[in-house]
């Protein structure tokens, strides 16, 4: 027996960067980076920012969708770590050399960190690792 949600998954806001796009959903962001694009300090600083506009006050998870080959700068994951609300951290990819890569950044992150190959699995994971939103008293 399949049970599906009712809940229907709203992308709250989309952001068009010089490397690719984030979308911000309710308690989670995922980011799509363009072919030969490179993730820099500079940039990742972009991806924090957003954060902090929509999770500023709340836990929220992070995914990777990487359908593109893309360079990452590993230094950005020591920054990345002093995010105290960012508790999920997946990378989405079929291809064999995202997973050598994920082993490599993940040494850099030190935080609960996954890879998987289907989207739907690493959404999962990221929702069990988030607290729901409190809503806060007016």
């Amino acid at each position: 027996m399949k049970f599906t949600s009712t809940k229907k998954t709203i992308v709250v806001r989309e952001y068009q960067l010089d490397i690719g796009s984030v979308q911000v959903f309710d308690n989670y962001m995922v980011a799509t980076f363009d072919e030969g694009a490179t993730v820099t300090l500079e940039r990742a600083y972009q991806i924090i920012g957003i954060s902090e506009i929509h999770f500023r006050d709340w836990e929220f998870g992070y995914i990777s969708l990487r359908k593109n080959s893309y360079a990452v700068d590993p230094t950005i994951y020591n920054y990345l770590r002093g995010l105290e609300n960012l508790k999920a951290f997946a990378i989405v990819s079929k291809k064999e050399i995202d997973m050598h890569n994920f082993k490599i950044e993940k040494l850099f992150y030190k935080k609960p960190m996954e890879f998987f190959i289907e989207f739907e699995n690493a959404l999962a994971w990221v929702k069990k690792r988030i607290k729901p939103k409190k809503i806060k008293d007016s």
